[in-house]
Formats: C-alpha cells, structure tokens, sequence
C-alpha cells in the first residue's frame, strides 16, 4: 500500500512536529523490510537469540506519534491477564493475518481493535527496520502521525490502558539503558528506558532505540 501524503494540517503543527516529518521522510523506509536478514533485534545485545529463533511469523506494530506542540509517542500497557508478555508497555500491534494485504494494514487494524484509534486520524511515515523477536516474531514497525484529537476505547482483554510519553524523552540517549538478567540459562542484555515510573524495556525499548538511530542518530 503506498503512503499517503501528511495532511497540510498536521504538517504545520508546530516547528518540532514539522522537524520530525522532514526527518521521517528523509530518513524512514518508503517500503516495509519483508526479505532483509532484520538486522534489529534482540539479537543485536543476544546474540544467541538469532540461532533459538525458529519458524518466524510475521507481525507489526504501530509507533504513533502524536502531533501535538511538543509531539508525543502513544504506548499501552497490555493487559495483565494474557498469556505472553502480561503487563508489559507496547506498541499497539500483532501478528499480520492472512486477511491483511500488508504491514501497514495490520499495524492500523491493530491498533483499532486494542485501544479504537481511528485509521481516520492516522497519517503514515515510514518504516523502520524489520525487528527480530526472541518469540520468533518478525515485526515491521510502522511510523505514524496521528492527529491529536483522538478518542480512545480500550479493548479491556488486551489493554490495560493507554498513555503517551513526550517524543523528546524517548529520543534522548541519555534516558537509554541497557540491562541484563539471566533466561532459560542465558545472560540476556536488553534495551530499557524508564519514564515517569513507567519502565518500558524489551523489544518495546529495542524498536524506540532503532527509531532513534535511524531519525535521530
């Protein structure tokens, strides 16, 4: 599905919200990366990731940022009563269905059904890399603008809730971390940042560290 072109309203929004378009643009993957070696990753600090990783499944994910003065970036808390990752900050996303043409068909769709943004309001940038999961999830991260004017209708099975945090802090390498604990025998070195209390850490933090590098870094 080609991009469409960013509306001439959110375009002129404020000057930093017109400073991350102009980089988007210049900088993010016109095309989702369906066939490179996804060289993002949890492997990228595991190596070891890469050989455990088995029959790879397609996924994606939505990175919405808001465009508001000083834009934002739209992150879950996934419910605590699902069977992976329980309680964990995300993205709003999943795996792609057979019924999704593409990516960018099931990051919108996604993100409608966990917390009813509507693809209305959604106006896509770009991608990013391809991330590789230690799950076996292939993710193709869509970058997004959203309008600031949104209303949101969690879907209470997957989401617990819904909240932004300011694109500035995200994007700053001073609020980056890496961390380790050990995982079915395996010392595992992994992306965190913490804001607010809030800790957003694991492939959450990986595909933020990979927005940073390929926009800002």
């Amino acid at each position: 599905m080609p991009l469409p072109a960013v509306s001439d309203a959110l375009r002129t929004t404020s000057p930093l919200v017109e400073d991350f378009v102009a980089r988007a643009h210049a900088r993010l993957l016109r095309a989702p990366d369906l066939d490179g070696a996804a060289t993002r990753g949890d492997h990228e600090l595991t190596p070891e990731f890469r050989t455990l990783v088995e029959n790879v499944r397609a996924a994606a994910v939505l990175i919405p940022v808001v465009a508001r003065p000083e834009p934002t970036v739209l992150l879950t808390l996934r419910s605590a009563h699902l069977p992976s990752h329980a309680g964990q900050i995300a993205f709003p996303g999943g795996k792609v269905d057979p019924t999704d043409p593409d990516p960018l068909h099931a990051a919108l769709r996604e993100a409608e059904e966990e917390v009813g943004l509507d693809r209305g309001l959604v106006s896509p940038l770009g991608y990013l890399d391809s991330y590789l999961a230690r799950t076996g999830y292939r993710i193709v991260p869509v970058v997004a603008l959203v309008q600031p004017d949104f209303g949101l209708t969690l879907n209470p099975g997957e989401v617990d809730e819904a909240f932004e945090v300011p694109l500035d802090f995200l994007m700053s390498p001073l609020n980056h971390q890496q961390e380790s604990r050990e995982w079915l025998g395996l010392m595992r070195t992994f992306h965190a940042m913490t804001y607010d209390k809030r800790r957003i850490w694991g492939i959450t933090a990986g595909i933020l560290r990979s927005l940073y590098d390929r926009v800002y870094g």
